[in-house]
């Protein structure tokens, strides 16, 4: 994997050959999301987006045993003219995007507390597993605000109108447990289990075929919001992808040869 680039509010740690473990790093304030955190969450996404080099997987989680990520930090919005809020939010717009289209898959380990912002980060995930010990809300109706960094789309589409509406609505605090059982999460772990874990699910997904891996992410996120019949087709055309590439080849050989494959993703 090549050098890792530095930010002021993530912690990036090569975890394996093409496994990268990105850390939300603001833990003396529980990883509350700042302007700071949200610029360096659109670079790091986007610089993925742009050229993944080796990355084929993304492991995010929180500094610390306390929180994934508190929110948005209020200390820094106190006093804030609506007009810096407006120019903000921008940014938390964008870094929700930024994930919502990064390429290679992110497994969000969700280590502790994930409220408002910090919710909508785990959300952006292609999936999660959180510790036993890990909290989630959708607060932002307590504070005069709505959830704006995807929640009203995210958690809908994982599970459920009604149940997202009850959570929404009420600002309430839920369970890793109630997580996982709403379909949110996918799996609950003891919290000393919980990284292992995500790291070798991760790691499981490296192995596969980088492109093959992008194509069937692509494929699922954008089909959700398809006619069944485009979404068909738009799988075909993700498919059709895979077909003259170098892995395919060495895929079915490896397969006859009753070897495992080396995937170069060419």
């Amino acid at each position: 994997m090549e050098p890792l680039p530095t930010f002021e509010t993530l912690a990036l740690d090569g975890a394996g050959e093409h496994v990268l473990l990105a850390r939300l790093n603001r833990p003396g304030v529980s990883n509350a999301l700042d302007t700071q955190m949200a610029r360096d969450l659109v670079r790091f996404f986007e610089d993925v987006a742009l050229d993944p080099g080796g990355i084929r997987c993304i492991v995010l989680t929180g500094a610390g045993e306390k929180a994934f990520c508190a929110g948005g930090d209020l200390k820094e919005r106190r006093g804030m003219t609506d007009e810096a809020w407006g120019r903000q939010h921008v940014i938390f717009e964008r870094m929700v995007r930024a994930m919502l289209d990064c390429p290679v898959p992110i497994v969000g380990a969700v280590n502790g507390a994930a409220y408002g912002g910090g919710c909508e980060i785990a959300a952006a995930c292609d999936f999660l597993y959180a510790a036993e010990t890990a909290r989630f809300a959708l607060t932002e109706v307590t504070l005069g605000i709505m959830p704006g960094a995807g929640g009203t789309q995210t958690l809908p589409r994982a599970m459920g109108e009604r149940r997202a509406k009850e959570l929404i609505l009420t600002g309430r605090v839920f369970t890793a447990a109630d997580a996982a059982a709403w379909g949110l999460v996918n799996a609950v772990l003891p919290a000393g289990d919980l990284l292992a874990a995500a790291l070798a699910t991760a790691e499981t997904i490296a192995r596969n075929a980088p492109i093959s891996v992008r194509q069937a992410k692509q494929s699922i996120g954008r089909g959700q919001g398809m006619a069944l019949r485009d979404a068909l087709a738009f799988e075909i055309e993700a498919y059709n992808r895979m077909v003259p590439t170098e892995d395919r080849h060495e895929g079915v050989a490896a397969f006859n040869e009753k070897r495992k494959p080396v995937f170069k993703g060419r």
